[in-house]
């Protein structure tokens, strides 16, 4: 009978170690697997925020060349207005210098007219 109980402690000490063994494994597999989705969430997240980055320059290039064209527009009209300004001050720059002093270095004393 010892050898029986001896023999049947023996299966089952063996038995616990196939299911330490199969724990094992599964608990390795579990690791593996959560890496692997990790590394499939992230490589996800990646295209994700690539796809968004060429969507927003894009958008960004299709929307400011817009902007671009009006602002090189608003340079010429304007750089056209400041030629005009200046082409206008050398014609009469000289006779506008000359009414300034005229109009300081004389003098036309007046009484004002007193209504009580």
């Amino acid at each position: 009978m010892a050898a029986q109980s001896s023999a049947g402690i023996q299966t089952l000490l063996n038995a616990e170690q196939e299911a330490q063994k199969i724990v094992q494994k599964a608990r390795e597999y579990r690791t593996k697997r959560v890496k692997d989705a990790r590394s499939e969430a992230q490589k996800e997240i990646e295209e994700y925020r690539q796809q968004k980055d060429q969507e927003y320059n894009s958008f960004e290039k299709e929307h400011t060349s817009g902007n671009k064209a009006a602002e090189e527009q608003a340079d010429k009209d304007t750089q056209k207005q400041l030629d005009e300004i200046k082409q206008i001050g050398k014609k009469t720059g000289p006779q506008v210098v000359e009414d300034l002093i005229k109009a300081v270095m004389t003098v036309n004393p007046q009484v004002p007219d007193r209504k009580v």
